[in-house]
């Protein structure tokens, strides 16, 4: 669900289980629409085998991390480890844990001890609060307490079905410190790895232009014939036609279109000037500045001879339909 959050630009799991990433990493990999319509945002994806209780420089520099129903399936060992490695090691920003709330387990048919056969223990109210407040003074950390879960009206007391302490870190880490902590080598393997395309990188960035450049232009041409067939009997204007600038600049949506922007047809060709292309606010966008627009479209569209206008023939397009 994470990777639909478009403020996210890297993220990484991490399990004990090759297995269990192997089943569902198919689901993490990029769709075909994300080739057809890159995002403006980079993401990469990547899947790791290792323990929590292991320190590896991969895991560094995140801005959060999340624990959802971990802690308990840990051994006593590395639970010992757990904290040291998430809040001293890792040290985000954010670290969000949950867990089970031993206490609601009353209302859960046929849970006898713990919810799950690999559950190592199943903590209270009480005793989360008192290792998170703990951990959370260790580390430098604050800690706020919620959960998941209501229990019904009149057994509010057994608190939420799971419970939830999320630790905001007190002070920002410095660089120091975390190139002292940094391991020498990996001791997780990448399982999975999925780098999906951006617009940030120039060859999608510039098949995005091309093809925004000959959409638009093909709009602008399309305009351009119309009104021409509307003067189809002068035959002056048949020969050479020019777009009224208030019309165009009525189509480009209040836009100012200076004269030397103004499409139009020369004998069986149509130029489009780029400039007015680049008006366009999605084209725009992509580009940034008028020179990256020519330097990403150069070779790629048919220009023309000054190469200030995309340019059709339209003689062509009427042999082929």
């Amino acid at each position: 669900m994470l990777k639909f959050c478009s403020c996210i630009e890297v993220l990484a799991g991490l399990d004990i289980c090759a297995n269990v990433m192997k089943e569902k990493m198919h689901t993490l990999s990029p769709l075909p629409v994300d080739y057809l319509q890159p995002s403006e945002r980079s993401l990469t994806v990547t899947l790791h085998h290792g323990s929590v209780a292991h320190k590896d420089p991969c895991m560094l520099g995140f801005d959060l991390v999340t624990c959802i129903e971990l802690i308990e399936h840990l051994e006593e060992s590395e639970l010992k480890k757990f904290p040291e490695v998430v809040f001293g090691f890792m040290a985000p920003s954010i670290v969000v844990i949950s867990t089970p709330n031993s206490e609601f387990n009353c209302l859960l048919p046929r849970v006898m001890l713990y919810r799950h056969p690999d559950h190592k223990f199943e903590w209270s109210q009480a005793e989360f609060q008192s290792w998170a407040l703990e951990t959370a003074r260790c580390y430098d950390y604050s800690v706020e307490f919620t959960g998941v879960g209501h229990p019904p009206t009149g057994m509010e007391k057994v608190g939420f079905c799971t419970q939830i302490g999320v630790f905001f870190r007190k002070y920002p880490q410095s660089a120091e410190s975390v190139q002292s902590e940094k391991p020498m080598e990996a001791v997780y393997k990448t399982v999975f790895k999925a780098v999906y395309p951006s617009l940030k990188d120039e060859k999608y960035l510039q098949n995005a232009v091309i093809s925004e450049v000959i959409f638009t232009a093909q709009i602008i041409k399309h305009r351009l014939m119309s009104k021409r067939q509307e003067y189809s009997d002068d035959p002056e204007r048949k020969s050479k036609f020019q777009l009224s600038m208030d019309c165009f600049s009525d189509y480009l949506g209040k836009v100012v279109v200076e004269k030397n922007m103004e499409p139009f047809v020369s004998g069986n060709e149509v130029y489009i000037p780029l400039r007015t292309i680049f008006s366009f606010p999605r084209v725009n966008r992509l580009c940034g500045t008028f020179e990256k627009l020519c330097k990403l479209i150069a070779g790629n569209v048919t220009l023309s001879s000054d190469g200030s206008a995309v340019m059709f023939n339209i003689e062509h397009e009427n042999e082929e339909n």
